[in-house]
């Protein structure tokens, strides 16, 4: 059977990266594009400009898919017509649609009730499996990454800014996700298999003005 054409919802973070990767891997599987939907030109969380984003999908030879939000979180019906809307007139050839979600906590059956009556197959590349095999994995594969934005109410923002390590991994207190799947930090790709050169950033100094700590950096 031919491969499934398949695009990757794309946070700029390491979640999507592996699922990227395990997808290009799996010869059941075509990567044709990502997409990734942002608010004000940024990705929400992540604060991942635009031009970031454009930039990790030119290197990585991939067609990337912007779909606008009208806010960080629109009711459930908007947000689900936005992204099927935004996919369905990307021009990609679409059949499946895959996604870096981790944990059984019920958006998988989430994301299949949009996707799926779209005509669509959800795939989950990462789903189940234990996040700290997931997060040595993310490190042992060269997925470079840096720790974007931290929710300083669930971990100390003086992880803001620093690389995704084993040795961060060892810091990081015990109620803290390794993947920070519960929200507790969002992290942003620099280099990866597949790109054809690392981004190229300056980093600046850290926004630590709210109870989002964020890593301020321009592309170059």
């Amino acid at each position: 059977m031919s491969p499934i054409p398949t695009v990757v919802s794309w946070s700029s973070g390491k979640d999507s990266a592996l699922s990227l990767l395990r997808l290009r891997e799996d010869p059941r599987y075509q990567v044709v594009g990502l997409y990734t939907t942002h608010v004000d030109e940024g990705v929400p969380f992540q604060h991942t400009p635009l031009p970031v984003v454009q930039a990790q999908a030119d290197q990585l030879g991939l067609p990337l898919v912007t779909i606008p939000l009208p806010d960080v979180f629109p009711p459930n019906p908007v947000y689900q017509s936005c992204v099927v809307e935004g996919l369905a007139s990307s021009g990609l050839l679409i059949e499946a649609v895959a996604f870096g979600d981790m944990f059984h906590n019920g958006i998988a059956d989430y994301r299949r009730s949009y996707i799926e009556p779209a005509g669509w197959t959800s795939v989950f590349p990462l789903l189940g499996i234990s996040t700290w095999a997931l997060a040595h994995e993310i490190i042992l594969r060269g997925i470079q990454t840096r720790i974007a934005t931290v929710d300083t109410s669930q971990l100390d923002g003086r992880f803001c800014g620093r690389y995704y390590s084993a040795e961060l991994l060892a810091e990081l207190p015990t109620h803290v996700d390794p993947c920070g799947e519960n929200g507790e930090f969002h992290t942003l790709v620099t280099d990866m298999p597949g790109f054809s050169s690392p981004l190229n950033l300056r980093l600046a100094d850290v926004d630590s003005t709210g109870r989002f700590h964020f890593q301020r950096y321009q592309l170059l």
